[in-house]
């Protein structure tokens, strides 16, 4: 199972790439989410990267959040799930 890291380059960058490092040495497989300067830096043994913008720190959790969700709404018809109507919905959401 590959874990998908989120690292814009930042404060904490470095910290998530030594948790990235940690998963690697576990056998873990990484697929890094990043921009240009975080790639360069941390994007050698990754399964796979995606190349992100930069952007101001305030704006990037939105940004970063897309990929993600194409990710996981690719996974999801993948595997032949029906992404319309999911499972377990009506135990979450109640209509009055």
């Amino acid at each position: 199972m590959p874990v998908i890291v989120l690292a814009p380059s930042g404060p904490l960058f470095e910290k998530t790439v030594s948790n990235m490092q940690e998963v690697r040495a576990r056998g873990g497989k990484v697929v890094l989410i990043s921009d240009a300067e975080g790639i360069a830096e941390a994007g050698e043994g990754c399964l796979a990267t995606i190349e992100m913008p930069k952007v101001h720190p305030l704006i990037a959790p939105l940004v970063y959040a897309v990929p993600v969700q194409l990710l996981a709404y690719h996974v999801a018809v993948a595997k032949g799930t029906d992404v319309d109507q999911p499972r377990n919905l009506a135990k979450s959401v109640t209509v009055e």
